[in-house]
């Protein structure tokens, strides 16, 4: 409920960190979101991972673009900036806001919608430059705001609320960033926070651009075909008075495995993910051996889960354009603009 908010009481046995905060000082807002979203999960997830990184909330900036997933900034680290850009935007203003100030650390929060359809172009690009930022993709395969169509990232033969077959292949967003030189591709299940912590804390740390994919539940739109008390049924057979919904409650999805193990997870709706945890022995430097690796896990219908692939040698933004090391935002007008002289000065150079 929008309109309710957070008490703001403590309970004495929560932990404050180095910093002398606690975790509900790392929250945000109540959420609206369905009850059971697989985005909350995420939220606390995050929620946990900046608690425990000890980062000052004044020190981050959280960012987005528009969808379910969109909203969920709003839901974690109140005392942080933030932005909430145009549908799909949310790389360029990253990469804008990273090259003003480098000392914040950056998040960005994105749906599959949000990031494979209308921004696949910005956030191929934001890979490309290793914007030194947390990306967040939280996955969920349909576009929840506008009543649970495909997305991109649904798989082929997914059945839609209204049991409709999709026939179109799905973007990988794993798969896109190690074919374009991701230096940081993992991916994640929002039910396994145990599991997703430490990816996120890691994609924090991460030097450039840390693309983390997390398969998040849709609660709304897993409604099964033939059931009389389904969206579907209703819309057809009501008389319409006023466009109105109600999403009935449902308990998150929990679930934990071994390394190198698969488990398949239950759904809402009955259906089932399989998913494959990597292996201790798994080599994540090697991107040849990632790619091949989430190709075999999709032969099998298995979803990989972990840290697929990292490499630290790959130039952040701020390293490849040589910029200056103190933050943009902090610079006199006159060092930023010179004027024309220095410009002239600079051209000659190309000339």
């Amino acid at each position: 409920m929008s309109y309710i908010k957070k008490p703001a009481v403590r309970h004495p046995s929560l932990q404050p960190n180095t910093l002398g905060l606690t975790v509900r000082d790392y929250e945000g807002a109540m959420s609206t979101l369905c009850a059971g979203c697989g985005h909350d999960s995420i939220t606390a997830a995050i929620v946990r991972a900046f608690y425990e990184l000890e980062t000052p909330p004044h020190m981050i900036a959280k960012l987005s673009g528009i969808g379910c997933s969109s909203k969920t900034p709003t839901y974690f680290v109140s005392g942080a900036h933030g932005f909430n850009s145009a549908h799909g935007r949310m790389p360029a203003i990253a990469s804008g806001a990273a090259a003003a100030n480098r000392e914040l650390t950056y998040i960005g929060v994105s749906g599959d919608g949000d990031s494979l359809s209308i921004g696949l172009g910005q956030m191929a690009h934001a890979i490309r430059r290793n914007v030194n930022m947390l990306y967040v993709i939280e996955n969920n395969g349909v576009y929840g705001l506008t009543k649970g169509q495909f997305s991109a990232s649904a798989d082929v033969g997914s059945k839609s609320k209204k049991g409709e077959l999709n026939s179109q292949q799905p973007i990988d967003p794993v798969m896109l960033g190690l074919s374009i030189g991701a230096s940081f591709v993992a991916r994640s299940f929002s039910g396994d926070k145990a599991h997703l912590v430490p990816l996120l804390k890691a994609g924090i740390r991460h030097r450039g651009l840390a693309l983390v994919d997390v398969i998040s539940p849709c609660v709304t739109f897993n409604d099964h075909e033939g059931s009389t008390k389904s969206y579907a049924y209703t819309r057809k057979h009501q008389l319409p008075v006023i466009e109105a919904d109600f999403v009935p409650n449902a308990a998150p999805i929990v679930s934990t495995q071994e390394e190198g193990t698969t488990k398949v997870v239950t759904m809402h709706d009955g259906s089932q993910v399989r998913l494959h945890k990597v292996s201790r022995d798994y080599d994540p430097t090697s991107r040849s051996t990632a790619l091949s690796f989430v190709q075999e896990c999709a032969a099998k219908e298995e979803v990989p889960v972990g840290l697929l692939f990292i490499d630290e040698r790959v130039p952040e933004m701020h390293e490849a354009n040589k910029t200056v090391k103190k933050p943009l935002s902090q610079l006199a007008f006159e060092e930023l603009c010179p004027g024309a002289a220095a410009l002239e000065k600079l051209q000659d150079a190309y000339r």
